[in-house]
C-alpha cells in the first residue's frame, strides 16, 4: 500500500529507497536527500507501507505568502506509471492551493504529464490562482 505523509521528523526512521536521482552525474547522497526532504518548505513523501520505504518525493520551497516553486518530484523507476507522481503533484498543489504561483521548470518530455495535473505550459510550468494574485493572508 502507497501511503503519502508530509516529511516530519516522525519519519525519519523510514528508509529511503536507493535509486532516486536516476541518470544524475553527481547524485546527492541519501543523507543529503534527507536534508532536502527536511529543510524544503514542505515535501511530500509516497512511502511503499510493505517495505517501510520512501519510493516517492515532491519538494515545495515557498515565501508563504504570494509564491512558490516545486523544485523536485522524483518516483523510482519500479514504481511509476502508477499514477504516485500525479497522486504527489495533486496533493502539493491541493496543499498550496491558496498562493498565487506554483511554479516548475522541466524538461520538454515532461510538459505534457504536467499539463495533465493543471498546470499551464510556459517557457517553464507554472500554475497561476488569480484569486490570491494580492497575496495569501499571513498569520
Amino acid at each position: 500500500m502507497i501511503l503519502y505523509e508530509f516529511y516530519s521528523e516522525c519519519l525519519q526512521h523510514v528508509e529511503i529507497a536507493a535509486g532516486f536521482f536516476d541518470g544524475w552525474a553527481n547524485p546527492p547522497s541519501r543523507e543529503k536527500h534527507r536534508n532536502i526532504l527536511e529543510k524544503s518548505y514542505k515535501s511530500l513523501v509516497a512511502i511503499d507501507s510493505d517495505c517501510n520505504e520512501i519510493i516517492g518525493f515532491i519538494t515545495i520551497i515557498s515565501d508563504g505568502i504570494l509564491s512558490s516553486h516545486i523544485p523536485l518530484l522524483e518516483v523510482l523507476p519500479r514504481y511509476r506509471k502508477q499514477g504516485i507522481g500525479s497522486e504527489l503533484v495533486k496533493r502539493i498543489l491541493k496543499e498550496f492551493d491558496d498562493l498565487y504561483m506554483i511554479d516548475l521548470c522541466c524538461d520538454k518530455e515532461l510538459q505534457a504529464f504536467y499539463q495533465k495535473t493543471g498546470m499551464m505550459k510556459s517557457h517553464g510550468m507554472v500554475y497561476r490562482n488569480y484569486k490570491y494574485q494580492c497575496g495569501r493572508d499571513y498569520q
